[in-house]
């Protein structure tokens, strides 16, 4: 099964470099994006195996949407890894973890040539420097949060605490013309209804879809970020009604419900419809 090249990636699922199994599976899975891991999920003995994979871990899925996230730039393992990634197909994007300085984006980008950078903000002084970060580069695809990392930085340990952080990556991704940011991972993989839960929050923050650990939740957060029918029947309600209005000179109109419309509330309106049209046959419902 295929994602029609528009549809937005709801499900990014991480697998482990130096896990070739992993790797192999989640390529050939229901995951819209696989992001092969150098960095977190690999020990630091099994860097340089995890590394020299890459390349074979790819021949067997051309064209699959792919990200490698290398490890941070300064760490004893950077240099090497952006020289594999450098080497990897040009579809294949990259995730640079721990960002901090739009610089360190820019220079990425000087290493691996012209692919997707993906830039993850984990820290305070990242959540701050979030806009500048996002217009780094053009090549900058998407911005996400790394929230382990940064629960840890910022000392809380609930949702409540991330309230902030989301809320500046949401705006950082709009303001430099970046599509809607991906929800960082949920750690408990036997907690559906605890993901659920978080992915309608994301949902309400502005997030659109979630990185995962592990192939049971690609189900749950497509159904969270997946419009459902009566959203899409009010969509088309909102768009036929202020598009009659326009019609008779009108900019506003009100609903039978008492509901005030006016040309502002189209466009995401829209966004609803083409979310959920795109949706149609991709990936992200089974493994």
């Amino acid at each position: 099964m295929s994602t029609p090249a528009d549809a937005p990636a709801l499900t990014l699922l991480y697998a482990p470099a130096d896990r070739l199994e992993l790797v192999a599976k989640a390529l050939a899975g229901a995951a819209d994006v696989v992001i092969i891991d150098l960095e977190d999920a690999v020990a630091p003995d099994h860097k340089e195996v995890a590394r020299a994979g890459l390349r074979r871990l790819l021949t067997d899925h051309p064209g699959r949407p792919v990200q490698v996230r290398v490890n941070a730039l300064g760490s004893p393992w950077a240099v090497a890894d952006l020289a594999a990634v450098a080497a990897l197909p040009a579809h294949v994007g990259i995730r640079i973890p721990k960002v901090v300085d739009p610089a360190e984006v820019a220079a990425v980008a000087e290493q691996v040539g012209g692919r997707d950078l993906h830039p993850l903000v984990e820290t305070a002084a990242g959540v701050e420097a979030a806009y500048d970060i996002a217009r780094a580069h053009p090549r900058v695809a998407t911005l996400a949060l790394g929230e382990a990392d940064l629960r840890s930085d910022l000392g809380v340990d609930s949702d409540d605490g991330m309230l902030f952080a989301r809320s500046r990556i949401v705006t950082a991704a709009r303001a430099a013309g970046l599509p809607p940011p991906a929800m960082s991972v949920h750690a408990n993989v036997g907690d559906d209804e605890g993901l659920a839960r978080s992915c309608a929050l994301g949902r309400r923050l502005g997030f659109l879809g979630r990185a995962a650990i592990h192939p049971r939740q690609l189900p749950t957060i497509v159904t969270a970020f997946t419009p459902t029918e009566a959203e899409v029947d009010r969509a088309r309600l909102v768009v036929e009604s202020l598009r009659d209005a326009s019609e008779v000179g009108g900019g506003t109109v009100v609903l039978a419900d008492g509901t005030f419309l006016d040309r502002a509330m189209v466009e995401g309106a829209r966004r609803v419809i083409a979310l959920a049209e795109r949706r149609r046959g991709g990936r992200g419902t089974a493994d």
